[in-house]
């Protein structure tokens, strides 16, 4: 299905590479430097009213009017909260899509900026603070930024564009679906099909304005388990009177160190196994039926995540039954491992070393943190790269990583995203329309 969607995609190198013209470009720097204070209110604004996944209903407003202002065509409550919007070109070709998303996390937010977040929200039944410590209120800023200034080069435009904001990249409530998973079941690569797909995420990792790449993998998966571990439940006087599940989950974390340690191969791939939450018993006195722990197993290669799942299940189970216990393991697959497409990420990395200069452009080592965006590379071909937001000179100890409750970016980054994304955009519609002038038919066309 990959071939055939994304045919545009796959015969990039039979013609030499085209990009949009100097003219061009110029126009786009024109247009990103006169929208930079209101890309600054947009990301401000967002920032101060922080919504939860699936629950991004004021953001999704925002944007649906911004969008029907330029005079796109607008859907709505696609993936719940999802918004998606056509830009049709006055000039035929391709159609390209281009993703962000609008999620903020349950976290309570520690700077003091002005505009800092002083939202609240119930998650899994407790009362948290709720703030955009990833940058998705600067993604979506950006695309808004992106949809406005190619609406206005919209009669030069060669194609149409896809413009998909997303809710629930951070993952939906717990007993709900969401995601670009969902996006993608309700239509958002349908009618019209996008033969391409292009996104950033911001990095707190990275400098001030340089952009990471990487060809093939780029980011892990994601899967979530959860262990209950079972004993029986006594006096904590009396420990042989019973089978103490604390001592079997203290146990199991130990046990499952060593599937990366001892029983994986190391030279592989990087993988990592976290268990983040353990929760057991309610009383100093009491040793409890049941403990239950949860967390996350990260791979960047399909079978050793396939491996470790399996991995994790058997060695939670044989720990637990050694004692007199048990162990019930289930996993939920939630992200795929992220891969770019070759001559996506070569027409990108191209571009970006235009619009940034070719010393602001490296190669991105993997990385074990985890995107959604890899759904839709799995239907079609994408390509996807970091946007560093820390100005050079920054003391290390004012670096914060994302998901930190001080984690910031330096909003001159709004305007350089803008400039990056609508290049590549403009870069690939122009690449595939060279082509079809050349004769040259997509695949999905033969």
């Amino acid at each position: 299905m990959r071939q055939l969607l994304g045919g545009l995609a796959v015969c990039l190198g039979a013609v030499a590479y085209a990009q949009a013209d100097t003219s061009e470009r110029q126009q786009v720097d024109q247009l990103a430097d006169a929208l930079e204070p209101r890309l600054i209110a947009w990301r401000r604004d967002i920032h101060q009213h922080p919504e939860l996944g699936n629950r991004e209903f004021r953001t999704a407003a925002l944007v649906a009017e911004h969008l029907k202002r330029l005079g796109l065509d607008v859907q709505t409550g696609i993936g719940r909260t999802g918004v998606v919007a056509l830009l049709r070109g006055g000039l035929p070709g391709p159609v390209v899509a281009l993703r962000a998303d609008m999620d903020a996390l349950p976290v309570t937010e520690q700077s003091n900026q002005p505009f800092a977040s002083k939202a609240r929200a119930n998650w899994m039944g407790e009362d948290v603070g709720v703030a955009h410590v990833c940058g998705h209120d600067g993604h979506t800023a950006i695309l808004m930024g992106v949809a406005e200034v190619l609406a206005t080069m919209r009669a030069q435009l060669p194609g149409t564009v896809k413009f998909i904001f997303q809710p629930a990249e951070e993952g939906p409530p717990p007993g709900e679906d969401g995601g670009a998973a969902l996006m993608i079941r309700e239509g958002a690569l349908r009618n019209p099909v996008p033969a391409a797909i292009f996104g950033l995420h911001l990095n707190s990792r990275t400098p001030l304005g340089k952009a990471g790449v990487r060809a093939g993998t780029l980011m892990a998966s994601g899967d979530t388990f959860r262990i209950v571990v079972k004993g029986s439940q006594t006096h904590s006087a009396l420990p042989w009177l019973g089978v103490d599940p604390v001592v079997l989950a203290s146990q199991v974390v130990l046990g499952i160190q060593t599937i990366q340690s001892r029983q994986v191969n190391v030279l592989q791939e990087p993988s990592v196994v976290t268990i983040a939450t353990v929760h057991g018993g309610n009383r100093p006195n009491i040793i409890p039926e049941t403990v239950e722990m949860s967390g996350m197993i990260r791979a960047l290669d399909e079978g050793m995540r396939r491996d470790i799942q399996r991995r994790v299940a058997t060695t939670a189970d044989a720990i637990a039954r050694s004692a007199g216990g048990s162990a019930e393991v289930s996993v939920a697959p939630n992200y795929d491992v992220l891969i770019n497409d070759a001559r996506l990420a070569e027409l990108g990395t191209r571009s970006l070393r235009t619009t940034l200069g070719s010393g602001q452009v490296f190669e991105n080592p993997k990385v074990t943190v985890s995107e959604d965006f890899s759904a839709y590379q799995k239907i079609i071909p994408g390509f996807f790269y970091f946007l560093g937001v820390v100005p050079d000179g920054t003391p290390a100890e004012k670096v914060f990583p994302n998901h930190s409750p001080r984690f910031w970016i330096d909003e001159q980054v709004l305007k350089i995203g803008v400039r990056s994304l609508t290049n590549i955009t403009l870069d690939y519609l122009h690449e595939a329309d060279d082509k079809l002038s050349a004769g040259l038919q997509p695949a999905s066309a033969r």
